[in-house]
């Protein structure tokens, strides 16, 4: 005979065991990560790097992303100093796979040029933390950052204004979405600009709105996952006349009211995520 009662007893026994599960799965997502905390402070660390901490929290932004030592990752433009480098390098030598994704050198200006030697010295400088960094190049879709498919997180940080003033923000994208796995995270930061004016598609003054940037990666097939809050910064009014270049570190404008500036501090930034999908 059916026993109605024995299947309501199944089911509740089946959704406490769910929910346990999610439990723990969403507590694992919030343990720390004693290896990572000691990447980020450790004394591989310029001075120069660890001093803007304090504005680009590595540690949060980094365990946001879901980063762990056995992951294969992209960073796209790491860029002269190798702030990410020297985090990253070291946190997935063992284990992992560091690919950093410099500047294209085809055609390339001559600050890229210097941005990409200055990398290469650094690395070339400390063999025991980077000699298992990958080089390769970014520019659009003209490169492979990674094979296809084997990438688990692709990271770039205050670049999607650049890939839009090139008109190449849709194509960047695309190349992530390449090298990434099926379930494969994209990380970006970016300078976040206001909602209540419309997006500069060149976005000439480095600030691009949050709601445009999920719509892009969406566009390229990417689900969005996610934005933390980590770098917000409500003092920055973004309606400088040098755009965000106006605040530190770049500051613009040099000396005229750089007290104010400073006081502001760095700009307003999201941090998203995206996932890949699997299917």
């Amino acid at each position: 005979m059916f026993d109605a009662s024995r299947l309501v007893r199944a089911a509740g026994i089946a959704s406490v065991v769910a929910l346990l599960v999610a439990g723990t799965h969403a507590r694992a997502d919030d343990v720390p990560d004693a290896k990572l905390k000691q990447s980020v402070e450790g004394p591989q660390r310029t001075p120069a790097a660890a001093a803007r901490d304090n504005f680009r929290h590595p540690y949060e932004v980094l365990h946001f992303f879901g980063l762990r030592d056995d992951q294969t990752v992209v960073e796209i433009w790491p860029g002269g100093s190798g702030y990410w480098t020297e985090i990253l390098a070291p946190y997935l030598r063992d284990k992992g796979h560091y690919y950093a994704a410099v500047g294209e050198t085809v055609g390339a200006s001559e600050e890229t040029l210097k941005s990409n030697a200055a990398f290469a010295a650094k690395l070339a400088a400390t063999p025991g933390l980077y000699d298992r960094v990958t080089t390769t190049e970014f520019g659009a879709d003209r490169h492979e950052i990674a094979p296809a498919a084997t990438a688990d997180l692709v990271v770039t940080f205050r670049n999607v204004h650049n890939w839009m003033a090139q008109h190449e923000d849709e194509a960047a994208f695309r190349t992530f979405f390449r090298a990434l796995k099926p379930g494969g995270t994209l990380g970006v930061e970016e300078h976040r600009g206001r909602t209540d004016q419309p997006q500069d598609p060149e976005a000439k003054s480095g600030y691009v709105r949050q709601d445009w940037t999920i719509a892009l990666a969406e566009r390229v097939g990417f689900e969005f996952a996610g934005s933390s809050e980590v770098n917000a910064n409500p003092k920055d009014t973004k309606d400088y006349s040098a755009g965000v270049w106006t605040l530190p570190p770049v500051f613009r404008l040099g000396a005229v009211d750089r007290a104010k500036y400073e006081a502001i501090g760095e700009s307003d930034r999201f941090v998203l995520k995206f996932r890949k999908p699997v299917q």
